[in-house]
């Protein structure tokens, strides 16, 4: 079994319901952040090559050489396989992410076959590749396999803002992060959408594209 899917707003509100209910801290950041957004993406290749794309750079940049790799037809696994680097270069990707995208492209991953995977077969299958971490494992089963109960513990912007939210006296690393966000099972990834959102209106930056 894979657990609780994630496909309509109905959905993020149902998770967020009972969040707000066994924190009550929740129903105060969502009093802050307004409606929550769904954030489900299409998966495949071309979502975890845009994910590659956004890691280590401003949100305006991967929007930029996102752009730039679409008008050059660059977003599928078939393109890429056959692109030079000099093909990938001039669309702004650096040395290491182009590695990067030909080891996605090469890994030939039975996309199809993610679905019916538990989380951690998931984020196992995904990390094997290289460019592909923790992180933006978690991520993709988040927003392109639509995981209820999935949570990004690594992610700076969700540990600031479960600080912020939770009176810590400072940010909770991974490991901490992780048990604090046990609690929040089996809503995780609502949990996630509730404090990036928050995350946003407490400070100026962004949490993630």
């Amino acid at each position: 079994m894979t657990g609780r899917i994630i496909t309509s707003d109905a959905c993020v509100a149902e998770g967020a319901d009972w969040l707000a209910k066994a924190e009550p801290r929740f129903a105060r950041a969502m009093e802050a952040t307004g409606p929550l957004p769904l954030r489900l993406k299409p998966d495949g290749f071309t979502a975890l090559f845009d994910a590659i794309i956004g890691q280590q750079v401003s949100t305006q940049s991967a929007r930029a050489i996102w752009a730039r790799l679409e008008a050059a037809g660059l977003t599928d696994a078939e393109a890429v396989l056959i692109a030079t680097e000099e093909d990938l270069r001039a669309c702004g990707l650096s040395r290491q992410k182009i590695r990067y995208a030909h080891a996605l492209a090469h890994a030939r991953i039975d996309y199809a076959a993610l679905p019916q995977m538990k989380d951690a077969q998931v984020i196992a299958t995904l990390t094997a590749v290289q460019g592909i971490g923790t992180w933006t494992a978690e991520i993709y089963a988040m927003f392109s396999l639509g995981r209820a109960d999935v949570f990004a513990h690594g992610d700076l912007a969700l540990q600031e803002a479960a600080r912020r939210l939770l009176d810590l006296e400072e940010r909770p690393k991974e490991k901490k992060m992780r048990q604090i966000a046990a609690d929040w099972a089996p809503w995780r990834s609502v949990a996630a959408r509730i404090l990036w959102a928050y995350y946003r209106v407490s400070t100026t930056r962004e949490g993630i594209r």
